[in-house]
């Protein structure tokens, strides 16, 4: 409207050029300048909204960008709580378990180090915004996905490296002492092995079968010699059920020292 107002004019001067045009013998020459008058404010009038809409165009839009599920590596030591609280699950390890169930099996206090626990996007996570990509350049996004790409191998790796155990007494033992921190099992890696070079020299196989325990029917077995019922009753969950197995042998033989002994470092004979 300011554009009419500008171009309008009041009667008593239109009504002048009027007159003064007829005395000038051309009537016709009145007409061409009313109409180049309401002409121009007419382009003026429809140039008005025209002008405002690049701006309209050029407002930024912003786009959700919803982060995907995280996989977490179990290393020794972890518990589920700790894991939540590392990644602010909402609804804490009770909501990371019902996640992982299948993964995690029945017992939700045993997680063996090296399966991989997905952790679900948290709802900040999906509310975060994605700034437009002109802003932040072709080029930067590149190099960030070269970066990410590059880092993935190293990072798959140092994992893998953190959980693998070696098929021996020396991997048996650490990953023994892994479950074992996990149950709040106290016992150091010396005092397990100076225990079962002196019960077993080693042998996972051995089995004593002339003792009195033997005589009664239970032979000490394995690398701490321990009998069946002293087994079943400190059976680690999580480990094999098999008393010649390994790391079962001694997590179950140092759950038994620490109950009678405090650890598996003061038991130094037949225990």
């Amino acid at each position: 409207m300011p554009a009419q107002g500008k171009h309008r004019r009041s009667p008593s001067t239109s009504l002048g050029r009027t007159l003064a045009a007829v005395t000038a013998g051309g009537v016709v020459l009145a007409l061409p300048v009313i109409g180049a008058t309401s002409a121009f404010a007419a382009s003026a009038a429809a140039a008005a909204p025209q002008a405002v809409a690049p701006a309209a165009v050029a407002a930024p839009v912003n786009s959700v960008a919803k982060a995907a599920p995280t996989k977490h590596s179990v290393v020794a030591g972890e518990t589920l709580s700790k894991i939540a609280r590392e990644y602010s699950v909402s609804g804490g390890w009770k909501k990371l378990y019902e996640g992982n169930r299948k993964i995690v099996g029945s017992n939700p206090d045993l997680i063996h180090p090296g399966i991989k626990l997905v952790i679900a996007a948290s709802s900040d996570d999906k509310a975060a915004k994605a700034s437009p990509s002109a802003e932040r350049g072709t080029s930067t996004d590149r190099a960030d996905r070269s970066e990410r790409i590059n880092a993935a191998p190293v990072a798959q790796a140092a994992e893998q490296k953190a959980v693998t155990y070696t098929n021996d007494l020396d991997g048996w033992i650490r990953e023994s002492l892994a479950v074992m921190a996990e149950h709040g099992i106290p016992g150091t890696y010396e005092g397990i092995h100076r225990n079962i070079m002196r019960e077993s020299s080693g042998n996972p196989a051995a089995i004593n079968n002339w003792d009195s325990n033997a005589a009664k029917g239970t032979p000490s077995k394995g690398l701490l010699q321990v009998i069946d019922p002293t087994f079943q009753a400190y059976h680690v969950p999580g480990t094999s059920t098999d008393s010649y197995d390994p790391v079962a042998n001694i997590t179950a033989a140092c759950n038994y020292a620490a109950d009678r002994y405090g650890s598996i470092d003061n038991v130094f004979g037949a225990y």
